[in-house]
C-alpha cells in the first residue's frame, strides 16, 4: 500500500514543476511485479490527473498572483503555452503529458476557462495513453 501511495505522490508531483519521475516509478513497480499493472496504470494515471487538475485550478483561480516568485510558471512557459492553445484549442492537452510544455499547457486551460469536464476528459486520456505506452513497452523488453 505504502508503495502505491509512493507512486501517486511521484505522479502527481509530476505534473506540477516539481521535479519529479512518475515514469521512473511506474517501470520500478510494473518490474517487480508486486501489484496488477492495470492498477498501477489507474493510480498513476489519477496522480498525474490530479495534479494538472492543480495547475487547471491555478490558471483558472491564482492567476492574479503571475508575477509573483513563488508562481509555479515563468512567462516564458506561459507564453509558449497560450500560443500553443491559442493554435490547437482544447485538443492541445493531448500534449499534457509532454514535459516542458504540458505541465504549463495545463494552466493556460485553467487561464482560458476551459471547462473542467473537458480538461479532464482529454488530460486523463494523454496521461493514460501515455502511461499505457510505457507498461507495454516496459513489459515487452522485460
Amino acid at each position: 500500500m505504502i508503495a502505491l501511495v509512493g507512486l501517486f505522490l511521484a505522479a502527481f508531483a509530476a505534473a506540477t514543476l516539481i521535479p519529479a519521475q512518475s515514469e521512473a516509478v511506474l517501470v520500478a513497480m510494473i518490474l517487480s511485479a508486486n501489484h496488477p499493472v492495470w492498477l498501477l496504470l489507474a493510480v498513476a494515471t489519477c496522480g498525474n490527473v490530479l495534479g494538472s487538475a492543480v495547475n487547471w485550478a491555478i490558471g483558472r483561480f491564482l492567476t492574479r498572483f503571475a508575477d509573483r516568485r513563488w508562481f509555479p510558471f515563468s512567462q516564458a512557459q506561459m507564453d509558449k503555452a497560450t500560443g500553443w492553445y491559442a493554435s490547437w484549442g482544447h485538443w492541445s492537452l493531448l500534449a499534457s503529458w509532454v514535459p516542458v510544455i504540458g505541465d504549463p499547457l495545463t494552466l493556460v486551460a485553467g487561464v482560458l476557462r476551459e471547462p473542467f469536464w473537458r480538461f479532464a476528459l482529454i488530460v486523463t486520456l494523454a496521461k493514460c495513453g501515455r502511461y499505457l505506452v510505457l507498461a507495454w513497452v516496459t513489459l515487452a523488453l522485460s
